[in-house]
């Protein structure tokens, strides 16, 4: 059998230092991903849509692990990717209050996985689990990023405003923009119970 360790990988993407900023060239990967919004007063932690969602993607993505470990032809395993979040704050919005911010979850998934796999482990996961009201929301879909700079957030999700203003000051003076979706990979579990020892990579898409 196989065996796949995606982030080993892709170290450079997964794994940045938390002190200083770094430029990377995301390339094009699949996802699985499910879109909704944070409920007014509510934070990741706390957020019943934000649970869902996330308890979807976990399970499709143990049943395509599974799937993929008792291929006749080909059995793979690989380690299931953290997950991630891209974040659509509205204009002059405060990273410290989030509610009504619209979000897609989402998780990597290995080049062998398609489309037709993801859909026979959706049904599976249906079949088994047919409470999560999520998964009929979730999707197979590619995303390419490209050019962005990142850092690894060692802290609760209070300050992460103090590591994006640092961002925006490193892409200002290497004369690069913003632009796209502000993005965060959780390393750490959001819904820790110590946040002051998450590990969170944010990331901003960029362009000269």
């Amino acid at each position: 059998m196989t065996k796949l360790n995606l982030t080993e990988e892709i170290t450079d993407l997964y794994a940045p230092s938390a002190r200083y900023v770094d430029i990377v060239d995301v390339p094009v990967f699949n996802f699985i991903m499910i879109d909704g919004q944070l409920e007014e007063g509510s934070k990741p932690a706390t957020s019943e849509s934000f649970q869902d969602a996330l308890n979807a993607l976990n399970g499709i993505s143990f049943t395509l692990k599974f799937i993929s470990k008792l291929d006749r032809k080909n059995p793979i395993d690989y380690n299931t990717m953290p997950l991630e979040g891209l974040w659509h704050p509205p204009e002059n919005s405060d990273f410290k209050d989030r509610s009504g911010w619209n979000w897609t979850l989402m998780m990597m998934q290995p080049a062998h996985i398609t489309a037709e796999i993801f859909e026979n482990a959706v049904s599976n996961l249906r079949k088994k689990r047919g409470g999560i009201s999520a998964l009929k929301l979730a999707r197979f879909e590619s995303f390419h990023e490209g050019l962005a700079i990142q850092i690894m957030h060692v802290s609760s999700p209070g300050l992460v405003p103090m590591s994006i203003e640092r961002m925006k000051d490193f892409a200002q003076n290497k004369g690069y923009e913003l632009r796209g979706l502000y993005h965060e990979i959780y390393i750490s579990d959001p819904r820790h119970k110590n946040p002051e020892k998450e590990r969170t990579i944010l990331r901003y898409p960029i362009k000269k």
